[in-house]
């Protein structure tokens, strides 16, 4: 089953050439993501992601800096009341449904699990945080899907799918698992530069990866 498995991932390269030239370009053109500043800690990972859902990178990075001088790991966020939390992570979207979830995590775990499966049983986290979170904390191979990702692999015509969630499941069939670290970060970077479908598309088309 593993050789089968490398055999795949090889013919996935092999059909799609322009993988190594797209992660050379995006590298070189990479800028930090804000919130990869807590890469290291499980829990503000975590944290930090949730709170992103419908919310830019940088207003995110804001309000988990608030948070985290309050609650800098799970046992001081169990002590904050539900108020205090929604003070802090204001003005995120949905702030008092997350200072909700927020409250009901710290309630439910005493550290950050490192499944799909548990971080799923989480409240506030899906799919796409929790495979951030495997990949960000924990350094196991993920492919998190955001707008971005999902934007940018449709336009090199990676895949041809209508949601991020479709997207992971075509990404995970060709994309080889050495590029599963950096897809995320990379693409969203690029994605932050070029806000539009107009400039992503200039931006690839000036770097001959379209």
């Amino acid at each position: 089953m593993k050789f089968a498995a490398q055999q795949c991932s090889k013919l996935a390269e092999t059909n799609n050439p322009n993988f190594v030239k797209v992660f050379i370009t995006f590298k070189r053109h990479y800028r930090l993501v804000p919130l990869e500043v807590f890469a290291n800690s499980p829990y503000k990972t975590l944290i930090s992601t949730l709170l992103s859902s419908r919310t830019n990178d940088d207003t995110t990075l804001l309000a988990s800096k608030r948070l985290f001088r309050f609650a800098p790991n799970l046992n001081s966020l169990k002590q904050i009341n539900h108020s205090t939390i929604q003070q802090l992570i204001f003005p995120v979207g949905f702030y008092k449904t997350k200072a909700k979830h927020l409250s009901k995590l710290a309630e439910l775990i005493t550290s950050v699990p490192n499944t799909r499966e548990e971080l799923m049983a989480l409240p506030g986290v899906g799919r796409k945080t929790a495979n951030l979170v495997l990949n960000r904390a924990f350094n196991i191979p993920a492919i998190s899907v955001d707008t971005h990702v999902h934007r940018i692999t449709n336009l090199l015509g990676w895949v041809h799918t209508k949601t991020p969630e479709q997207t992971e499941k075509e990404l995970v069939k060709i994309l080889p698992k050495k590029y599963w670290p950096d897809i995320n970060r990379f693409f969203v970077s690029i994605g932050r530069q070029f806000t539009s479908k107009k400039k992503l598309e200039e931006f690839l088309k000036k770097e001959k990866l379209t």
